[in-house]
């Protein structure tokens, strides 16, 4: 892989939906970096709620304030999404230490793969702490509010997305 001359940080995830957790890490990491890629990995095998197309979106509109922040969908290898931006750093979240395994297991893994590029962990602010993206869904799912754990417009959607499955069939 070629050296990029812009420092540029992709920070990988389904963001399905993209929380105030993933939105306080990108507030926080993009200062650091000249261009911060957020990678809404499309990753069927989780049978996302919300479509690629509609998390890119969201995710777009959540971080429209910052200017050198880019939010791409892909299907592919990390690894090759990586490259394909340009990606020196790869930055990932930890909210408790029931994360760190699995993510010391990946950052491995993508230190085998694209051993240019290093890993970045950061931490939420404590109030971000406990919202991931799985509790997020259940708690629309079953008709709770979720304004406080997402932007407004993310709200909405997973809202819409619970009517329609509450629809009777055509």
């Amino acid at each position: 892989m070629s050296v990029s001359p812009i420092r540029t940080a992709v920070y990988p995830g389904t963001f399905d939906p993209i929380t105030n957790g993933h939105l306080d890490l990108i507030d926080r990491a993009a200062p650091l970096f000249e261009r911060l890629v957020i990678g809404v990995a499309a990753s069927q095998k989780k049978g996302p709620a919300l479509p690629l197309e509609q998390r890119v979106e969201l995710a777009r509109a959540a971080t429209a304030h910052h200017r050198h922040v880019e939010v791409i969908g892909f299907d592919s290898l990390l690894a090759d999404f990586v490259a394909q931006v340009g990606g020196r750093v790869l930055l990932r979240g930890l909210r408790a230490v029931s994360d760190f395994e699995y993510e010391f297991q990946m950052a491995s893994m993508n230190r085998h793969l694209i051993p240019d590029v290093e890993t970045l962990f950061m931490t939420p602010a404590e109030q971000y702490g406990f919202i991931s993206s799985t509790l997020v869904r259940e708690v629309a799912r079953l008709g709770g509010d979720v304004s406080g754990f997402v932007p407004a417009s993310v709200a909405k959607a997973l809202q819409d997305v619970r009517r329609a499955s509450l629809s009777p069939a055509p």
